[in-house]
């Protein structure tokens, strides 16, 4: 069920988003005058297609393979054409009106991961405080003297009022600082300056678990082992356990707190293990084939589980925030910036080689992201959606030849020397485009299965 639950978040989210850019280059192109054959959600075989309305008849169609889509727009070039249709060509247009049409996709992205942020922020939501647990020995975060129950208030003199301000905060000022101020509040309310020398730890650049590798973890109380809820389709599931089971062993080895199961785990990736468990008093066991997972640059055992959260704790970590329509706004124009920023900060960072291009992830961890996302809530997708909704933006606007950065190439060549580029360095530049996009999609599935198998 969680896997069909995930490719159908992943459909309805890539239907959306594609929809969306590709209306973006539709409505341009119809509103500067072009003539629209085909909009296209997906490639190769048509599933649904139907004919719109004359003068255009332009043909909508909903194909087989969803990842990605297309607007076919009558050029010039072609042979046999009117003086009506060439007059209404995509090349009959001037540059600037040709790199509107090229523009107007990833404008429709960012402007929808706007509108989303936007609802989010309206509809309101919960947001966690940045409190930490203890930082590990020989981590970043643990040398600068941070302690479990600190509270970060600030990075870099930017205030980080949730973890997500936090962590979007400590990745967008990089990893090449050797005293990262971070100010830090301890459960007393006293306020104190550390410094993360992030230039000390080379494993940065090779990991995908950035704030696991400084040593920066967020905060849990001292928990029973009492499952609080579990994935379908994890190692606890399959084995048969369930939400308010009590894990009492591991491997034979006795647990009685929340960190002693996490502890227990971790040196058991990818192995099985007997797990003991008491369900309404009643002591069972469980052969488990544990997941793995990447914590701190190193592999650590995966069960699947979540604990139980007493509610008292809910009320020290969570806060509920809520804007009006106005102000939301402006915290949706804010928060897509700020997407956008780190984003293409990310992307530099691993052309250059500063962070792993296992950061790169497909269809299967998009499918994933997005099942996950749906099944926690409505604002829990909906930033899912503005996230990809702006890293699809981006995307597109690299100067690879096929993407709509390439397009906007030629336009910038074509705006400088006053002549077209020729058929022939199109035709070459279309098949660099393609084995780019193609060694691109061969690395993403390629971590997807690592992830995944290991």
């Amino acid at each position: 069920m969680t896997l069909i639950w995930s490719i159908l978040a992943f459909l309805v989210a890539i239907t959306i988003l594609v929809g969306i850019h590709e209306a973006g280059h539709f409505l341009v192109a119809r509103r500067l005058g072009v003539k629209v054959r085909r909009f296209s959600i997906g490639f190769g075989r048509p599933l649904l297609r139907w004919q719109g309305r004359a003068p255009d008849h332009t043909e909508y169609v909903l194909a087989m393979i969803p990842l990605g889509g297309y607007v076919q727009m009558l050029e010039g070039r072609e042979p046999g054409l009117s003086e009506e249709d060439k007059a209404r060509s995509l090349n009959s247009r001037s540059v600037g009106q040709r790199a509107a049409v090229v523009i107007a996709g990833p404008a429709a992205n960012f402007l929808f991961a706007i509108l989303v942020y936007w609802a989010v922020a309206v509809i309101g939501d919960e947001e966690h405080r940045p409190i930490i647990d203890q930082p590990p020995e020989n981590t970043v975060a643990y040398e600068a003297g941070l302690e479990r129950g600190h509270e970060i208030i600030s990075i870099d003199g930017r205030e980080t009022p949730t973890w997500q301000s936090a962590v979007m905060t400590l990745l967008d000022v990089g990893f090449r600082h050797e005293a990262l101020p971070v100010v830090a509040k301890s459960e007393e309310g006293r306020e104190q300056e550390y410094y993360l020398n992030l230039a000390a730890e080379q494993e940065l650049r090779d990991t995908v678990d950035i704030l696991g590798t400084i040593g920066l973890y967020a905060y849990m109380p001292i928990l029973d082992p009492q499952l609080g809820h579990v994935q379908e389709d994890g190692p606890a599931g399959k084995a048969g356990m369930s939400a308010g089971d009590k894990i009492i062993k591991v491997a034979d080895q006795p647990v009685e707190t929340w960190r002693e199961l996490t502890e227990r785990l971790e040196g058991l990736a990818g192995e099985e293990v007997e797990i003991v468990f008491e369900r309404e008093g009643v002591e069972q066991s469980s052969l488990v084939t544990l997941g793995k997972m990447e914590r701190g640059g190193r592999e650590v055992g995966r069960l699947g589980v979540g604990p139980q959260i007493p509610e008292s704790y809910r009320e020290r970590m969570v806060r509920e925030v809520q804007y009006g329509p106005v102000e939301g706004f402006f915290v949706g124009v804010e928060r897509t910036w700020d997407t956008t920023k780190l984003t293409a900060k990310m992307l530099g960072r691993m052309i250059i080689g500063e962070a792993s291009l296992q950061n790169i992830g497909g269809p299967v961890t998009i499918g994933e992201f997005a099942g996950e996302s749906a099944a926690i809530g409505i604002t829990a997708f909906l930033f899912f959606l503005g996230l990809i909704s702006v890293t699809l933006g981006i995307v597109n606007l690299l100067p690879i030849p096929i993407l709509d950065g390439g397009h906007l190439m030629y336009l910038g060549y074509e705006a400088v020397t006053g002549r077209a580029v020729s058929d022939y360095a199109m035709a070459i530049g279309q098949r660099i485009g393609i084995l780019a996009i193609i060694a691109i999609m061969t690395l993403a599935l390629y971590n997807d299965f690592t992830r995944i198998f290991g």
